[in-house]
């Protein structure tokens, strides 16, 4: 992982900064994010049900994929800023949940720096949209706008 100046990073305004490593999504996980929140429907945890649906299978809850930004983030190859203490989720602009990501497949995210602006000295907030690919497949899982506070 190569870390920048704020300089640096601000530079990098509307380029891609990079992208992650390719995570299984199986049945485990989408079991064990069912049981977290309590989304038990039949699409995501009933495999012989989930047979007779147009996905053939199951698949992930889209919460579950968006969930993934943290570990897709940390699994990538995106400099980061020199001299953060504390990062913290401020939310999304949008999110839109383009195709289901079927148990079994791998997802990758993509990360483009839409906006970086400096709210208070040594608080910094950044938009990025976020990207999950799904190995294999021409359309995207998700395409979200998540922005993110961090602080020097």
């Amino acid at each position: 992982m190569s870390t920048v100046s704020i300089d640096e990073m601000m530079n990098m305004v509307g380029q891609p900064l990079g992208s992650s490593e390719w995570v299984l999504v199986d049945q485990e996980m989408i079991n064990k994010f069912a049981d977290a929140t309590g989304d038990h429907q039949f699409i995501h945890v009933n495999e012989e049900a989930a047979k007779m649906t147009p996905f053939g299978t199951t698949i992930a809850h889209g919460f579950l994929t968006l969930s993934l930004f943290p570990r897709l983030m940390a699994e990538s190859d995106c400099p980061r800023p020199e001299g953060v203490k504390m990062g913290v989720n401020y939310g999304g602009n949008k999110v839109r949940f383009l195709a289901p990501v079927k148990s079994g497949k791998r997802v990758r995210g993509h990360f483009k720096l839409l906006e970086l602006i400096e709210k208070r000295p040594n608080q910094y907030q950044q938009t990025l949209e976020f990207s999950v690919e799904i190995e294999g497949e021409d359309k995207p899982a998700l395409i979200a706008e998540w922005i993110s506070q961090f602080f020097t």
